[in-house]
Order: C-alpha cells, then sequence, then structure tokens
C-alpha cells in the first residue's frame, strides 16, 4: 500500500542486499542497499524524516508534513506498562539513548526493553535517532522521545477525523486503489472508521468506489 525506499533507490522490488565470494560469504553491501541502510539513521539523525516503526509495527520513514497527521490520527498512547514508563522516564531525563545501552542503564533484560521499544514506536511515543557505532557488532539504534525530537512540527495538530482523511488521500494516492481493510492496516483504525474516511475523499471527489463481489474498492480520481 506504500511505496519502497528501496524500490525507489534500486528500481526493483527485488532485493539484493550483498556481494558474496565464490563461496558464498558475505563481502559488502550493495551500492543500493549500503545506500539504504546509511539513510535509515542519516535521515532522522538530522530531522530530515520522522523514521521508526510507526506505521503497523514495521519501520516506515514519515515526511515531517504528514507527521502530524498521523500522530493526530492515532490519538493518545494511553496507558503505559510499568517498564514503559521506565523508558520513557530514562529517556525524558537523560536524552537519546541507543538500544544497547538502555538495557543496563535502567536496569531490566534486554528482551523486555527491546519489546517494550518496538511498542513504544507502534504507539509513537518514541522513534529513532540516528546510530551508536559499536566496537563489535552491527551499530546500535538510538532511540528518542518523539514529540520532543519533532516538538516543533506537533505543536498543532488536525482533528482526527481530517488527519485520517489527510493519510488516506496520500495512502490511496500511492496504492491507486485500496480497500477499507487495506487502510485500517496502514493507518490504524477499524475497518469501520476506515470506510468513513474513504467514503469522505468519495464525497469530496477525490476518489470512486467500485463494487467487487464482497468488498468495496476504493480508487483514486482520475485528476485528483
Amino acid at each position: 500500500m506504500l511505496p519502497s525506499l528501496w524500490e525507489a533507490v534500486a528500481g526493483t522490488p527485488e532485493i539484493t542486499w550483498s556481494s558474496r565470494d565464490e563461496e558464498g560469504r558475505f563481502l559488502d553491501f550493495s551500492p543500493e542497499f549500503g545506500r539504504v541502510w546509511r539513510w535509515k539513521d542519516e535521515l532522522p539523525e538530522r530531522r530530515l524524516v520522522c523514521v521508526g516503526k510507526h506505521v503497523h509495527g514495521r519501520s516506515a520513514l514519515v515526511s515531517l508534513e504528514l507527521l502530524p497527521a498521523l500522530c493526530a490520527a492515532s490519538g493518545e498512547p494511553g496507558e503505559l506498562a510499568p517498564l514503559e514508563q521506565d523508558v520513557v522516564d530514562f529517556l525524558g531525563d537523560q536524552g537519546p539513548c541507543s538500544t544497547a545501552d538502555l538495557p543496563g542503564l535502567i536496569g531490566h533484560e534486554r528482551k523486555q526493553v527491546a519489546r517494550a521499544v518496538d511498542r513504544l514506536q507502534r504507539r509513537l511515543v518514541l522513534t529513532t535517532a540516528g546510530a551508536q557505532e559499536r566496537v563489535q557488532g552491527w551499530p546500535a539504534v538510538i532511540v528518542d522521545l518523539l514529540s520532543r525530537r519533532y516538538a516543533e512540527h506537533l505543536e498543532r495538530l488536525p482533528d482526527a477525523e481530517d488527519a485520517r482523511a489527510q493519510l488516506a488521500e496520500v495512502v490511496l494516492a500511492s496504492s491507486r486503489e485500496l480497500s477499507a481493510a487495506d487502510l485500517a492496516a496502514v493507518i490504524g483504525g477499524t475497518r469501520t472508521e476506515a470506510s468513513h474516511t474513504l467514503d469522505r475523499l468519495v464525497d469530496e471527489e477525490k476518489a470512486r468506489r467500485r463494487q467487487e463481489e464482497d468488498f468495496v474498492l476504493y480508487l483514486r480520481k482520475r485528476g485528483g
């Protein structure tokens, strides 16, 4: 349903992420994958794009123009679990921290902290803020409070219904056609809410309906 950074860089959905020797041993990233790998850290570090597991639990790049709509559509995160609150309190007091260092600093088991960080990204509480090089192994992701890192962009949030309509219009422009279930999978909420949002686009002449046997598809209106 959404455009892929990999496809934009490589021009194909087929992922060729590495070069290998005759025995199949890893030599280096492919040039295209190396670029994507750098950008996933460099873009949020420079605050050019919000990057994190913010869309259906998958790592996604969210433009700063759309970030207020995504936050408004998601609503308040609600009550946090004790471990999640510990993570948020630590980052709030100490600032951004790598996921490699965070467990030891707050005194919790690594896997539990990793799951809490993932949940907090899905709820738009945390976001990534670059990478920390390590002496051994891969670089570690740095996380920060999303509301602090992009505070200037989140001073005024749109109405929740307007936000969902804005997101739906962007998703529809990318996918050309989708169902209410497709939209709900991307921006959250129920199928009923997604259907109401897409019907609004139809009323505004930004989309049209096509009835299938068991469901309705919404298509981008020509010229919309």
